[in-house]
């Protein structure tokens, strides 16, 4: 009763999430250029996810898995379905997810059958993995509603039936432990809690084993997803696009919302994109994208790269970016391998390679 007049007020008044301000870039988050300083490994290719053992680095890419030998990508295994989540087990297995509702776990990378299957267990939009303890993995369920690619529309819907599966190989059992959750979209876990990327809240939450939630990582600029272990602490959050106040005000207008939905082409949605400028019909966000024919920086993002760098207590220490006038936006995946921190740019198909030499050189800059 109380939370119903509260969201009754908000949305009248404005406020709370009916609040259509978004948080600037600014501190740990100031925006610089190092995405698009970093090296191209691969490039044109359908990369999806990164996983790694410590010492090999493997890419889903379409329906490929591949791995990573110097900057030649070497083909594993393909299957019939795309891979859509991907995690490296310890003693040198693997799991994925094809089609965002089947999950693969093997042994061995090579080994020629799984080891388990989870199939059939009411997932839809699989979108992430995590290794836990005693052959449990863990998964976020972005929605119940919408495939795995329809997650613009999830938005626009209001979608609030992300999940988080906990999946134990040696009982067969697939249980959901959090749920009601507004686009899960990446999962690590860290000692006994998972967290996990709540996109459209734009946050990312600890969720205990009995199934408690808490606030990790709160009030971001991004949509933020999926998130991976740094070596000396703390983790590496990755977002695949900002928000924009023009995207705020759409979210507020259901009529409009519908009315879209059902007559423009869902790439020219006011929503989201994992790439944009390819099309002089997509929505100018309410301001000029270009100047003497030049897109500024600064100019509202329809697209945009992003990974922060976390403290174990989730607070913002340094970020990459890649701005508006930039070409590696919607990362979607960032892993540590050797001395590099490798990053999935899903908008133009590219496998990114940073010097974490030089990114703690860079620090402050």
């Amino acid at each position: 009763m109380i939370a119903g007049l509260r969201g009754f007020f908000d949305n009248w008044l404005g406020r709370g999430e009916a609040a259509i301000a978004v948080p600037s870039f600014d501190g740990a988050l100031k925006p610089n250029q190092r995405l698009e300083e970093a090296a191209v490994v691969l490039e044109n290719v359908a990369a999806e996810d990164l996983a790694t053992d410590g010492k090999n680095l493997y890419l889903a890419a379409g329906q490929e898995l591949l791995r990573l030998e110097g900057d030649a990508a070497v083909p594993i295994r393909r299957f019939d379905k795309a891979i859509t989540a991907l995690t490296s087990l310890p003693g040198g297995g693997i799991a994925l997810v094809l089609a965002g509702r089947e999950v693969r776990i093997y042994g061995d990378v090579q080994a020629p059958e799984p080891s388990a299957v989870f199939a059939d267990f009411g997932a839809r939009s699989l979108n992430a993995l995590a290794a836990g303890r005693d052959g449990v993995l863990f998964a976020t369920d972005g929605s119940s509603n919408q495939d795995v690619d329809e997650w613009a529309r999830d938005l626009l819907e209001g979608g609030r039936t992300g999940r988080v599966f906990r999946l134990d190989a040696n009982k067969r059992e697939a249980k959901v432990i959090a749920s009601g959750l507004r686009y899960a979209f990446g999962v690590c876990v860290f000692d006994d809690e998972a967290l996990v990327s709540e996109s459209w809240r734009h946050r990312v939450v600890a969720v205990a084993p009995g199934g408690s939630i808490r606030p990790y990582v709160d009030d971001l600029p991004v949509y933020p997803s999926r998130l991976s272990r740094a070596l000396t602490g703390g983790f590496w959050l990755t977002a695949f696009a900002a928000r924009t106040q023009l995207i705020e005000f759409v979210l507020r207008e259901p009529a409009y919302r519908k009315r879209m939905m059902a007559e423009i082409d869902p790439a020219l949605w006011i929503a989201p994109r994992l790439r944009s400028g390819e099309s002089f019909m997509e929505p100018t966000q309410g301001a000029h994208l270009k100047t003497m024919g030049v897109i500024k920086p600064w100019a509202p993002a329809r697209s945009y790269g992003l990974i922060i760098r976390l403290s174990a207590e989730g607070v913002p220490l340094y970020s990459l970016h890649s701005r508006v006038d930039g070409v590696n936006h919607g990362i979607v995946a960032a892993v540590e391998c050797g001395d590099y921190l490798y990053a999935v740019a899903k908008g133009p198909g590219r496998l990114l390679k940073i010097s974490l030499e030089g990114l703690a050189k860079g620090v402050g800059a």
